[in-house]
Parts: structure tokens; sequence; C-alpha cells
């Protein structure tokens, strides 16, 4: 990809992502994601209705007049945006690949977060930490984000859910919204998802496509792992193939589920063919 088409693409996400955070995000993530307590902001004169506790008796004192404390909410977070660039974000079949959905879903919660001006930060991972792109605020940054997404080519395939995890933990020190935007094949990583969440508010964001569900009955068909490069021949037509595939999907559907819930990790999955607005939205909500 050359750099006019490169800054075209980042130009086009930009614009259909800053309206979703902007227009329909903004109220639902500030609710959903608090700030880290409640700071002192002024002082002013009580009026009818405030809290008697919040007066201010010093300055009441001074001035002979009651005046009260002003509190708010200490609104600036760390969010965390951990990118699965494995072999198979590679998949897709229908409206778009995995990898576009998991770049818009991104561009959406990044530019979200700074809106409510929280810092944004980036862990790209495979099976090792590719790249760390350290929280910062500003739009130029996102954008810099938003270039990654679309043109970082990863030095491994696969996959292990545990070293960015790890990472996480002692790279960021204070608590975070670590948001794991994945498909979430791979080896079982419910232990370090247990540690990781001990420490921030991590959420899971599952990105899936229809047909890598289903096997179409061709024949016989070489099928390629993204991951490990292996290939087989698969008899299509073969009713016990189709068997074993739909029982390895039922119970990866199961372990997955059953880490989320014995971790407290809120989780939705985002289908590559259907909008992600609505899923994420009553994600939000639901927090």
């Amino acid at each position: 990809m050359d750099a006019a088409e490169l800054l075209k693409r980042v130009r086009k996400i930009e614009i259909k992502t800053r309206h979703l955070s902007r227009h329909i995000f903004a109220g639902e993530y500030h609710s959903a994601f608090k700030g880290r307590g409640i700071a002192f902001s002024e002082v002013r004169e009580y009026q009818y209705g405030d809290d008697i506790r919040t007066i201010d008796w010093n300055v009441t004192a001074r001035f002979n007049h009651p005046y009260v404390k002003v509190f708010e909410e200490e609104r600036e977070l760390t969010v965390m945006l951990l990118i699965d660039v494995s072999g198979s974000r590679n998949f897709g079949s229908r409206v778009m690949l995995k990898r576009d959905l998991i770049t818009e879903v991104a561009a959406v919660l990044a530019f979200s977060a700074i809106q409510n001006n929280d810092k944004v930060g980036v862990i790209f991972f495979s099976d090792r930490v590719e790249k760390f792109i350290p929280p910062k605020k500003n739009r130029k940054h996102i954008l810099h984000i938003i270039r990654e997404l679309l043109e970082f080519q990863p030095e491994s395939e696969n996959t292990d859910f545990a070293e960015p995890l790890r990472y996480l933990t002692n790279a960021i020190k204070k608590r975070s919204i670590a948001f794991v935007i994945s498909d979430f094949i791979g080896d079982p990583f419910r232990d370090s998802l247990r540690i990781a969440s001990n420490k921030h508010d991590i959420v899971a964001l599952q990105i899936f496509d229809k047909r890598e569900r289903e096997i179409p009955q061709v024949g016989l068909l070489k099928l390629r792992d993204a991951e490990t490069g292996e290939e087989r021949w698969v008899d299509t037509a073969s009713k016990p193939v189709h068997e074993q595939f739909e029982s390895w999907w039922k119970n990866h559907d199961h372990r997955l589920e059953e880490t989320f819930l014995l971790t407290g990790v809120d989780n939705v999955r985002l289908s590559t063919d259907e909008d992600y607005i609505k899923p994420l939205v009553q994600l939000f909500k639901k927090r």
C-alpha cells in the first residue's frame, strides 16, 4: 500500500469512527467506564438543596456566609487496546476481513476515549508482544494507531494470549481499561486472564466470521491453517468430518464462555457481516 492510499484509508476510517464515537458511543462510554475517584473542583456559595455535608466551614467562617465544596469525577483513564495480529485475523468471507473489523472497532474505542479525555495505548500481539504504543490522548496519536492497524506486519502468525496479558500487567502500573480484541482462537489462557483482571478492568471483544464455522460440501478440499501454515486434504462430504468440526467449535465456545465467567471479564461477540454498533452499545449499557 503506497503512502497516498494509506492516508486515504486512514482518513476514511477516521471520518466514520469519529462520527460513531461522537454521536452514538459518547454517553454510553462515559457511563460504562468510570474515573478513578472524586476530586475537589471549587468552592461556591451555598444554594437551597445543597448537601450540608459539603459545607466548607473555614470559608463560611471567613465570609460569614455558607459556602460548599464542589467535587467532580476524576475522568482521566488509561485505555489499552490489546490487538490480535496473528494469522487468523486475515479470514473473511462476506462483508469484510476480521482484521478490517478489528481496525474499525479499535478506532471507535480510541476516539471515544480521547473525547472523554482518556489516554489510549496499544499492544499488538501474536504469540509474543509485537509492538507497544505508549498511552497518549491527542488526535495525531489516534491517527498513528490507525495507520499501524492498517499496515502492521507481525513477525509471527501464531497466538499466545498469556504474553500480552503479562506485558499489560508489568508495563501499565495504574489500573486501566483494557480491551482485548481478538477471535480468541488459541491455547487456554484462563490463569493469565485472571491475574491481569485483578489489576485491570478487562473487556473481551470476540471477532468472528460465520463462514469459519462451516465446511461447504464440495468434495475433497485442501485447507490451510492460517497460523501454523499446515495444510491437509479434507473430505467435506463426510458426515463424521462435519460432526467433528461442529463438536470442536462447541467445545471452544464453551471453554471461552467459562473462562470469561470465572474471571469476571465482560465480553461481546462481533461478526464481520453484522453491524457492530448495537452489541457494543448493549455492552456499555450492561456495565
